[in-house]
Formats: C-alpha cells, structure tokens, sequence
C-alpha cells in the first residue's frame, strides 16, 4: 500500500468494499428464485435445504469473488484476477459438483411416469 496516496488507497478500498458487497448482492439476487422453490416445496411440498446451506453461500461467494475479478482485471492486477478467477472456478465445480447449482426437483425432467 503507497502511504503518498492516502485519498486514492481509500477510494481503492472502497470501491473494492462496494465491488464486493454488489457481488454478493448479485450472487443472492441469483440465488432467490431457486432457492425460494427448493425451500418453499415446488413440488408435492418438496423441500430441498441444500439449497440454503450449500446453494446460498456457493453463490454468494462466487459473486463476491466474481465482482472482485472484474476489479483486480479493470486496476490490471493480472495475479490477483488469476487467483480470484480460480476461485470462482473452484466454487462452479463445487457447485455443479454437489448438485447445489442444478434446478430444484420440479424443474428437472422426471422421466416417463410423469
């Protein structure tokens, strides 16, 4: 941190402040409409927590790092948007990976019975 520029390392560290909590807000604003359907039943009052304690935070946090990317790529901080990319990597395949980010049960084909 250069001590020469009080101003611009508060106004670096606020926008980065105001990047991150727009990110998380993103990452809720996304989460909504499928966790309200996997919370609220959306089929024959089937309900998922997953999508709450797994589902929420994956998404929340990869707003949050994805908004931080975005600024570390536009300050042309190359290694630190690298590693901010990865994490959001990282959180997409934990994602995918435990089935937090696929649509709730209504959503999803049910086969031939149906």
């Amino acid at each position: 941190m250069d001590t020469d520029h009080p101003r611009r390392d508060a106004l670096t560290g606020t926008v980065g402040c105001l990047a991150a909590v727009l990110g998380a807000l993103a990452g809720v604003a996304i989460w909504f409409p499928y966790g309200r359907r996997g919370l609220l039943g959306a089929f024959e009052g089937e309900t998922n927590p997953a999508v709450l304690w797994l589902g929420l935070p994956v998404l929340v946090l990869g707003g949050t790092a994805l908004a931080l990317t975005v600024l570390a790529a536009v300050r042309r901080l190359r290694r630190a948007a690298l590693g901010l990319l990865a994490a959001v990597a990282a959180l997409a395949a934990f994602g995918y990976g435990f089935d937090v980010l696929a649509a709730p049960g209504a959503l999803r084909d049910c086969g031939s019975p149906c």
